[in-house]
């Protein structure tokens, strides 16, 4: 073996048994930290950090809501009569206004009047399912709970209610007053940690049961459900706080309790431990892989890899990544091609330009994501009209060009009609929302002599006349080529 080969050959074993070495070390380092890490801190910070963020949107309305309850004024305003209702409503209002809940309430024992900041909301009866929170309340031996309900003054939106009884200064009762908070955004808290840290956070009350969570998958209800916290359910509401492990679905779980007094609930930060073993795993795999494949490419003919990365380049080059289709600097070649073919073989050629309505709104109003959703959705739609001789090109934001050879302009226009209408009949799915888009286009014929760019021109004029007669239309342009004189001065019919 030559000496050069046997060098090459060393090179390649000291790097493989060098990035082997490290990779490993890594990986057991790695997992030695993740098991204490999570166990130690990570769970418990996560736990401290979601707490001390709830205090701010949970325990707020209950410090609220009890503040209300000992007010002298609406004590003394139900011990009077409650003859003045625009007191009471003023109130109510100021302190909906002042601690930006998005209700605050009174109901009277002895008129079963329901009073909120917009007035008289209604009278609690007993046979009222509705109203069964209240007859719940004036039974109920603590001071106040915690209830999620749909909130009549406010079109039925889930909230989160503050329900705290009232008593006169002699003990008696005289009503239930309280606040609520919108459930969405405890909801929406417990969804970004989720999504930050990766980890599942739920509310149980001091039965099991779950009380908020983040929107997920499963139906679970409480805690005693839940394989793998069965068997340490009772433990889990036995402390204030603990540290648990336990398997579901054959995958290993840590657990972080936490025990929210102001509240009455348990605070659970799960985490999978499998899932982050995996990730390492991985990693492992994949650091071992770039090992062998870093030491192999050494022996590899050098012309291969040229090779594929051109060919990368190449697609790259020339087809847009979101549609698939060409993009603008294949497209212009398509376009030059065309007419010189149809130049050469004095044969008809037409061009459909198109633009997606309103497109700007959509990506205002759903996220840029709905447009890219749009966009493909949009080519699908077009590339389906199409024949095999025809060429489709991305030719700008939301800008299509189709290039018909051998096609005359009514051809071309009852082509674009029917793109246009295909268009118009199907919405797009985007998340819980469907969209509905529409295409204004413009239809030109190429004629003998004419330059790319006046033809383009062309179908430009009739398709912005589309947009300005309405959108959701289709124009086509006079066989009229724009004389070079008139191109050079810069003329434009829109103008």
């Amino acid at each position: 073996m030559p000496s050069k080969n046997r060098l090459t050959w060393l090179i390649c074993l000291l790097l493989f048994v060098g990035f082997l070495a490290t990779t490993l070390v890594s990986y057991t380092v790695s997992v030695t930290q993740l098991k204490k890490g999570f166990a130690e801190s990570i769970l418990p910070l996560t736990s401290d950090t979601v707490y001390s963020e709830i205090q701010k949107d949970l325990i707020r309305p209950i410090f609220i809501a009890s503040m209300m309850a000992s007010d002298t004024f609406l004590r003394d305003w139900a011990l009077s009569g409650e003859k003045d209702i625009e007191q009471i409503t003023k109130y109510l209002k100021q302190i909906k206004t002042k601690y930006q809940t998005v209700t605050s309430f009174f109901v009277s024992e002895r008129s079963a009047q329901y009073y909120y900041a917009g007035g008289i909301l209604k009278t609690v009866r007993a046979d009222e399912p509705r109203d069964e929170w209240y007859f719940r309340v004036r039974q109920m031996d603590e001071p106040y709970e915690l209830n999620v309900d749909r909130d009549l003054a406010n079109d039925d939106a889930l909230t989160f209610f503050i329900n705290h009884r009232v008593f006169d200064y002699q003990g008696n009762y005289l009503g239930a007053t309280g606040c609520g908070l919108s459930v969405t955004t405890i909801a929406q808290l417990l969804r970004d940690y989720e999504t930050r840290y990766k980890r599942h956070i739920f509310f149980v009350d001091s039965q099991g049961r779950i009380t908020f969570r983040a929107e997920s998958e499963n139906d679970w209800k409480a805690i005693g459900e839940v394989e793998g916290l069965q068997d340490i359910a009772a433990t889990i509401l036995s402390k204030e706080s603990g540290a648990f492990s336990y398997k579901r679905d054959k995958e290993t779980f840590l657990l972080n309790s936490r025990f929210l007094p102001e509240l009455g609930w348990y605070l659970l930060v799960e985490q999978s431990l499998d899932q982050e073993m995996r990730l390492l795993r991985k990693t492992l795999l994949i650091n071992l892989s770039l090992c062998l494949v870093i030491s192999l490419v050494i022996l590899v003919a050098v012309y291969r890899t040229i090779s594929q990365y051109q060919q990368r380049l190449e697609r790259m080059a020339t087809t847009d990544k979101l549609t698939n289709l060409n993009n603008r600097y294949s497209g212009e070649t398509l376009f030059d091609q065309a007419i010189r073919e149809a130049s050469r073989q004095q044969s008809e050629l037409s061009i459909i330009l198109l633009d997606i309505d309103r497109f700007k709104n959509i990506n205002d109003q759903y996220s840029h994501q709905a447009g890219d959703v749009v966009l493909a959705d949009s080519a699908q739609i077009i590339r389906t009209c199409l024949r095999e001789a025809d060429s489709i090109c991305r030719w700008g934001g939301e800008e299509f060009l189709v290039i018909l050879k051998d096609c005359a302009l009514d051809n071309a226009f009852s082509l674009a009609e029917k793109i246009r209408e295909l268009r118009a009949g199907k919405t797009v799915c985007f998340q819980k929302s469907r969209l509905v888009v529409y295409f204004s286009l413009g239809v030109a014929q190429w004629q003998p002599g004419e330059s790319k760019e006046s033809l383009l021109m062309r179908a430009d004029d009739a398709m912005y006349h589309a947009k300005s007669s309405g959108r959701n239309r289709t124009e086509k342009s006079c066989n009229i080529a724009r004389s070079p004189a008139s191109e050079a001065s810069g003329h434009d019919p829109r103008n």
